[in-house]
């Protein structure tokens, strides 16, 4: 959709130079056709167009790939019969109006997906698009990783490298600030995530960080207390410690009495969480048959 027909333009988002990228699908509608009756919309015309391209510019941003999108903008657009070229007309007059306020500009782009999330009832997630402008399917896969130090960022580095759309994560568990930090990043950047072997401790934060989340249905999840970093050594800090779990995967939307269930679980051994309880738990989103 984003894919075939470049329109170039240089500006800052966020410190990031954008090259804008669009295409006229065959056939164009007209102006006339894209308009939509106001009786459809909770947002007029113009403002829904705001929108979109807001979104649009919010993955392009942070991907710094014009072959990017949001799953929003591309069925807002056509909910709304709105033509990709008014979208990537609008997009570009953005970029030149905020180019000296950028990060107003990406405050705006944020909660535009947010509003296009409510309007489509979708979630949003990064779309990205190869060459041929087909969808781009590849997912960064980690088997059988301990959560280290520094763990967070190598893995945001390999996911940009390989343009992935999500991440398949098997693995013990370990630092929960780096799960933690890496989960956000993932929620963030609309990023997916998926468990088909195990996933325990820790990397329960990495897997709730995806804005879809799945596992096969042999998949193990598991839980336990998390060995608790050193600023909450006392017995009051154990206690904020499961408090901040708990507060982590609300946020996530995820039902946070998986927090307390892990809190009663000794670190020395693993509650399994079945593919149907964690979807129950909103822990993933959904089951499916596997991963290449």
């Amino acid at each position: 959709m984003f894919g075939l027909k470049r329109r170039a333009l240089f500006g800052l988002l966020g410190g990031i130079s954008l090259l804008l990228l669009g295409c006229v699908p065959p056939p164009e509608r007209s102006e006339a056709e894209a308009e939509t009756p106001a009786s459809r919309l909770t947002l007029n015309r113009e403002a829904l167009l705001v929108t979109i391209a807001s979104c649009h510019l919010l993955r392009v941003g942070q991907t710094n790939d014009v072959a990017s999108t949001d799953a929003t903008v591309i069925i807002a657009a056509d909910k709304y019969r709105l033509s990709i070229t008014s979208i990537v007309e609008r997009a570009n007059r953005l970029v030149m109006d905020y180019a000296q306020r950028p990060l107003e500009l990406i405050n705006q782009a944020v909660e535009a997906c947010n509003q296009l999330a409510e309007l489509t009832d979708t979630a949003p997630a990064l779309v990205r698009f190869e060459p041929d402008g087909t969808l781009r399917t590849a997912w960064l896969r980690l088997d059988g990783v301990e959560i280290t130090t520094g763990f967070a960022q190598r893995t945001i580095t390999e996911l940009r490298l390989r343009k992935a759309i999500g991440l398949v994560i098997n693995s013990p568990g370990g630092s929960v600030d780096e799960a933690r930090k890496l989960g956000r990043y993932l929620r963030a950047n609309g990023l997916r995530t998926a468990v088909d072997d195990y996933c325990a401790s820790a990397c329960i934060d990495v897997l709730a960080g995806g804005v879809e989340r799945y596992a096969t249905p042999l998949a193990r999840i598991g839980v336990h207390q998390s060995k608790v970093p050193p600023r909450y050594s006392s017995h009051e800090g154990g206690q904020l410690y499961v408090a901040d779990s708990f507060l982590y995967l609300r946020e996530m939307g995820v039902d946070a009495d998986v927090a307390i269930a892990a809190a009663t679980v000794p670190n020395n051994r693993v509650l399994i969480i079945s593919p149907a309880e964690a979807l129950n738990a909103r822990l993933i989103t959904g089951v499916v048959e596997g991963f290449e």
